[in-house]
């Protein structure tokens, strides 16, 4: 049998993120100013974000270099295994072969470390005291947080207040770190306050967090706002993922057919398949097929409008050219906080548009039923966020089944799930008692 985990040493760590927007064959929006309807100078960011990071977010160059710093603190953890999911294949009774790159590896157990520790170092190069951010599920919040402590930042989170009540460990850990976790919308800020007066009961969304986060940031000469997903920069960070899983199938001989990853902003997703999509514009004879997993709860591709539109509730972003369910749309409470998000990043809305990639929205039950049933072979509890790339992922190697074709699967398994026990008893609740 071939190799079942591939593990790349430290010396094959990636040395350069890189860059999709220098193999773009088309152009992309820019970002507008909501006061003038005019593209938006880099410089208004600088507010907001270091100059380093606003220089990122609008670069064209393919390669940018990864500060020795970041890539110390990327050693606690990186390169992650590329792990064939084999006792999961003989199960389904697959010919084809399904292969997951592991992120819960990471001292907090996702992917978002991979853009926390560089937003951390740049802003505290420039001098900045604090972050303020925005959390659905708390994976965001536990990296920045995590982050913010290595570079001796103080951080402030804006938890959205269904899940700071679904899942009070993440709360724990962040605090653990040394941040400040508040749930959203809070008191604290304009922002919280209006939501609050028109719903004193709102569950919150990430367009609120978002709006509180940026106003406390705006508001203080010494804070800076940080974000987890969405922007270029972020997914720029993100592509240490699919960087590594090529080198992986280098070592194995083969190249995969089909790429999946779940989106709720859309940086798990873009971290897996930008690389190869880079390939895909570059090289003519690659080709893959890049399925994009949402929730039929926030369906923001599958059922969104592309168009301009605010990144947070109360208008405070810049206008970004994206699929959207509306700034003000607050979704389902559901346990995937992390794709509880009425947008989607601007990049991969583009791609999605012009026909590069697909996007399929599935159901939470069939989500947690593919979970377990992967957990039961693998061993591994996914995130909630990541089953929902296992939902899909099962789904191709069932139709590979059907087909009789023999078919490369990989997703990207973004986080695990251990502090989302509390879905998972839910979701075996409701199985016992139908």
């Amino acid at each position: 049998m071939a190799a079942v985990k591939v593990n790349l040493s430290e010396v094959d760590l990636p040395q350069r993120w890189y860059n999709l927007l220098a193999d773009l064959p088309f152009p992309l929006d820019p970002p507008l100013n909501p006061a003038t309807q005019e593209p938006l100078s880099p410089d208004a960011l600088l507010p907001l974000f270091p100059k380093a990071l606003v220089e990122q977010e609008v670069a064209t160059e393919r390669e940018i270099e990864i500060p020795e710093p970041v890539l110390e603190v990327y050693k606690l953890w990186r390169p992650t295994p590329l792990i064939r999911a084999v006792r999961w294949e003989q199960q389904l009774q697959t010919p084809a072969k399904i292969f997951f790159k592991y992120e819960g590896v990471s001292p907090v157990g996702s992917h978002k470390p991979n853009t926390a520790v560089p937003q951390a170092f740049y802003n505290r190069n420039e001098g900045v005291k604090r972050l303020t951010t925005e959390t659905g599920a708390g994976q965001w919040g536990s990296a920045l947080a995590f982050a913010s402590s290595l570079f001796g930042l103080e951080c402030t989170v804006y938890m959205v207040r269904i899940s700071y009540e679904q899942k009070p460990y993440r709360k724990i850990l962040m605090a653990s770190f040394g941040a400040e976790v508040i749930p959203s919308p809070s008191p604290r800020t304009q922002a919280g306050q209006q939501i609050l007066s028109q719903d004193p009961e709102s569950p919150g969304s990430l367009g609120i967090a978002i709006s509180e986060a940026v106003e406390d940031a705006v508001k203080h000469d010494d804070t800076h706002y940080s974000l987890g997903s969405v922007l270029n920069h972020v997914l720029l960070h993100q592509t240490v993922i699919g960087l590594e899983a090529q080198k992986q199938f280098e070592i194995l001989g083969l190249q995969p057919d089909i790429l999946i990853g779940a989106v709720g902003g859309g940086s798990n997703f873009a971290g897996l398949t930008f690389p190869f999509i880079g390939e895909m514009f570059r090289e003519k004879d690659k080709k893959y097929r890049v399925i994009a997993v949402e929730p039929t709860a926030a369906p923001s591709l599958t059922k969104g409008e592309y168009r301009y539109d605010f990144g947070d509730t109360a208008r405070m972003t810049p206008l970004l050219r994206m699929y959207t369910l509306g700034h003000d749309f607050v979704p389902p409470p559901i346990h995937a906080g992390g794709l509880r998000y009425h947008g989607m990043a601007p990049v991969v809305s583009a791609l999605y548009n012009e026909g590069y990639i697909e996007a399929v929205a599935v159901d939470t039950s069939e989500v947690f039923d593919a979970a377990l049933e992967f957990v039961q072979a693998q061993g591994i509890v996914p995130a909630p966020e990541s089953a929902h790339a296992v939902k899909v992922a099962r789904d191709e190697a069932l139709r590979a089944r059907e087909e009789g074709v023999e078919k490369v699967i990989v997703f990207n398994l973004s986080g695990h799930g251990h502090f989302d026990l509390a879905a998972y008893e839910q979701h075996l609740q409701n199985k016992r008692s139908h």
